[in-house]
């Protein structure tokens, strides 16, 4: 008889969630873009230089519908990135600098963006600021689409994977992940990639199980055989025993049959077992989005992003821009309470119409509020919509990056001024973003000028443990559940008992640590939409008066 083959597990880190079972399909295409070497006579230059514009234009229109395509099918906030791309490919510098390489050393343009874009890379890489290192896979994807369009080649290299399959490479660029959208692919196993990273972002947003850190995969993998993917636990097992497959099939079935009956209740208040209504409200950036909230159950919008009003832009937009843009964002739920975050943008995150000064570490340097009191113009127009859309909508706004009390003092002074001269009978209430260790542990000065807190537990444990989430050679710091960040939130209930908390991370969103963050005061979650029957049902299932346990 043949020898019982071995099942092999293997152990990675899960960055989006999920069960899946499929064929593994390796991935062998290599993350450089093709190789189009050659030197040009002279003569061509000219031809040459016309060619890389007529490259460069054609992805710019490629990008605007990306980013038109991300935002209608899966998130407002990640069509950013591509946005963000755009910028880079059309950075006057960057296009000089190409065009210099091509007259200069006599090469073709497809030569010139390899050297040119590495050159840039490098540059990346050396910077202080771990945010701009972070930079390279956005580089990285742009030069490979620059390159591409040059040789002609517009199939995308994993066009031809198998429906259905358990992809295994190396990394994803946010192309690569976007792309995936509509291919049905079962999961994605990768060597590289932190939790924080545009592909990871990409993939939860998609519902799309995927893990990485499994090191040695490319050699390790076999092609072809069954995979089962457990992006709960980071595990795949591959061949594996009949046994096995039982389990996992009955506990993806469990799974299904929990979301669904979820799905079903999704309408229903969400309370706990000890009698406490709980607010489960909606992160949105579009219309899709709102809707999609309130079919799901939200009770409103606890955080609704306005940046993509602005990128791309060469002149900001105007009073009666935004409030036709946040009218038909939100008119899904009008008649609920709608939460607008004022313009949360940085140095890391340049508008095109604003001359920023250089930061060796934009991620502490000026960032949202920080950056709208420098420009109190911006500030005021923004503050004019929303209050505008105030006469129609239930509407509160939003503080980010508070660090100081003189930070929502400023805000609260401008709409008190707006709201006099607009006549206002009311004024929206006001609440500042817990962004910062410093901001939990100053609550009791910041709340004399808001109405209520709410924790963005993102950039929180970024600040409290020194770690960019975008960058994989610190994620092990990274941790946005660790004692640590629950004891600041207990610490910031503590410190102002009376004040309503809220938390619009993506903690929020993870049903596992919903009990112990009821346990820290937290009354109000805003989450993503699709993920919001699952939260209330977990809140049902919850008590808020369990005591917490030293450690906690």
């Amino acid at each position: 008889m043949p020898e019982k083959e071995i099942a092999l597990v293997i152990q990675g880190a899960p960055i989006s969630p999920g069960l899946a079972e499929g064929i593994i399909h390796v991935h062998h295409s290599p993350l450089d873009p093709i190789d189009v070497p050659g030197h040009i006579e002279q003569t061509n230059v000219e031809e040459e230089i016309w060619h890389l514009d007529a490259a460069t234009l054609r992805i710019s229109d490629d990008l605007i519908t990306l980013a038109a395509k991300v935002e209608r099918e899966i998130d407002s906030r990640l069509a950013q990135v591509f946005t963000a791309h755009q910028l880079i490919l059309l950075d006057s510098s960057l296009k000089e600098e190409l065009k210099k390489e091509i007259a200069g050393n006599l090469v073709s343009a497809s030569s010139a963006v390899k050297t040119v874009f590495l050159r840039w890379e490098k540059r990346f890489l050396l910077m202080e600021s771990q945010i701009a290192r972070d930079k390279g896979d956005d580089i990285r994807d742009v030069a490979i689409r620059l390159r591409n369009a040059l040789a002609g080649i517009t199939v995308h290299p994993l066009d031809e994977i198998p429906h259905g399959c358990v992809l295994v490479t190396s990394r994803l660029l946010p192309s690569d992940t976007v792309f995936l959208a509509g291919r049905s692919t079962a999961a994605v196993l990768l060597e590289y990639g932190s939790a924080g990273s545009h592909a990871a972002l990409f993939s939860r947003e998609m519902g799309l199980p995927c893990i990485s850190r499994l090191h040695n995969l490319m050699t390790t993998v076999p092609d072809g055989a069954l995979a089962l993917v457990d992006a709960y636990k980071g595990t795949v097992t591959i061949r594996p025993h009949e046994k096995q497959k039982v389990i996992f099939r009955k506990r993806a079935e469990d799974k299904e049959h929990s979301y669904n009956l979820a799905r079903e209740r999704a309408l229903n208040p969400a309370v706990t077992k000890d009698g406490v209504a709980i607010s489960v409200l909606a992160n949105v950036g579009c219309s899709d989005d709102t809707e999609n909230a309130m079919l799901n159950g939200a009770e409103g919008v606890g955080l609704y992003r306005m940046e993509r009003v602005y990128l791309g832009r060469v002149v900001p937009p105007s009073i009666d821009e935004l409030l036709n843009e946040m009218r038909q964002t939100l008119s899904a739920a009008k008649g609920r309470t709608v939460c607008v975050r004022l313009l949360d943008i940085g140095a890391d995150k340049p508008l095109p119409f604003m001359r920023f000064l250089a930061e060796t570490n934009p991620s502490l340097g000026r960032r949202g509020i920080r950056l709208l009191c420098e420009y109190p113009e911006l500030l005021k127009t923004h503050l004019r919509a929303v209050l505008e859309l105030a006469r129609e909508f239930d509407v509160h706004v939003l503080v980010p990056m508070v660090t100081l009390p003189d930070d929502v003092s400023v805000v609260k002074e401008y709409l008190t001024q707006l709201g006099s001269e607009m006549q206002l009978s009311s004024l929206p209430k006001l609440g500042a973003m817990i962004e910062t260790p410093a901001a939990a542990l100053s609550a009791r000065e910041i709340a004399k000028h808001v109405d209520f807190l709410s924790f963005g537990t993102n950039d929180l444990a970024q600040y409290t443990f020194a770690a960019d989430r975008e960058n994989a050679a610190v994620e092990q710091y990274f941790n946005d559940s660790a004692d640590a960040i629950f004891r600041l939130l207990r610490i910031t209930h503590d410190d102002v008992p009376d004040v309503p908390l809220s938390i619009c991370g993506e903690l929020a969103g993870r049903p596992a640590h919903i009990p112990k963050l009821l346990q820290c005061g937290i009354r109000t979650f805003s989450i993503v939409p699709p993920l919001i029957p699952i939260i209330k049902e977990v809140i049902r299932n919850s008590l808020v008066t369990a005591p917490l346990t030293r450690n906690q």
